[in-house]
């Protein structure tokens, strides 16, 4: 029997990329799964894809509230969660110097509020059970500064802090952080400035597919009990990042 038969897993931004790469992962490995993210049309189709193990609800991370009833429907349906999978991101690049306040303020209430959210929505679950797991998608970003990625990077430098800090908090509870390099998803395909989105483009043509960052889910996920994976790297090998 897998390692991954009949837990539950909840995954926020399931609606493309790596999140929904995590769930075809997972739910082929025999893992029962609650999928959010704000776009219900796209959950709807995969949840009626892969079957009853995979059941959905809309979700804004950046709502406290919405991600406690998240937490609550989840449990609802499959009696309990062992796992959350903080997926959601965005990466609106640009300059400093351009000024996307609006911008950044987004990045900062996705990519860090939505992640402090998630946790404080499952620990109290999990420290009453003393026993789950937090999975952060993170970035190589979170490594690394580039140009035009300085409030994005800073995000995932912060989501890399909180997951060191839950692990040293909870013993009892496991935390890992997953980083990917440059991968082919919809991430980016937000951004304003144009010569930005064009770099990304070339950026992305040593680029991962999200079935990649799924596979090093599921490999810290599959872990014994007393194992904690922190962190996985994953890069392109033909990619410098």
């Amino acid at each position: 029997m897998s390692e991954m038969e009949n837990k539950v897993v909840l995954i926020t931004g399931a609606s493309s990329g790596i999140g929904e790469a995590a769930v075809r992962e997972l739910a082929g490995a025999g893992a029962r799964l609650f999928i959010g993210a704000r776009r219900g049309e796209r959950l709807k189709a995969l949840a009626e894809e892969l079957g009853d193990n995979v059941a959905w609800r809309e979700l804004d991370v950046t709502d406290a509230a919405d991600f406690d009833a998240f937490v609550a429907a989840a449990e609802a349906r499959f009696g309990r969660v062992d796992v959350l999978v903080n997926n959601a991101g965005v990466m609106p690049l640009s300059p400093l110097a351009a000024l996307k306040r609006d911008e950044w303020k987004r990045m900062i209430d996705v990519n860090i509020h939505g992640v402090l959210n998630g946790i404080a929505a499952v620990l109290p679950g999990f420290l009453a059970r003393k026993s789950g797991h937090v999975v952060n998608v993170a970035s190589v970003g979170a490594h690394l500064v580039l140009p035009t990625a300085a409030v994005y990077c800073g995000t995932k430098y912060a989501v890399w802090a909180i997951t060191e800090g839950l692990r040293q908090e909870h013993d009892e509870i496991r935390s890992t952080i997953i980083s990917p390099g440059v991968t082919a998803t919809e991430l980016g395909d937000d951004i304003s400035d144009p010569q930005v989105a064009t770099a990304l483009k070339e950026w992305r043509q040593k680029a991962l597919t999200p079935d990649a960052i799924a596979r090093a889910i599921r490999y810290a996920l599959e872990q014994p009990e007393g194992v904690d994976i922190n962190e996985v790297i994953v890069r392109p090998t033909a990619a410098n990042m």
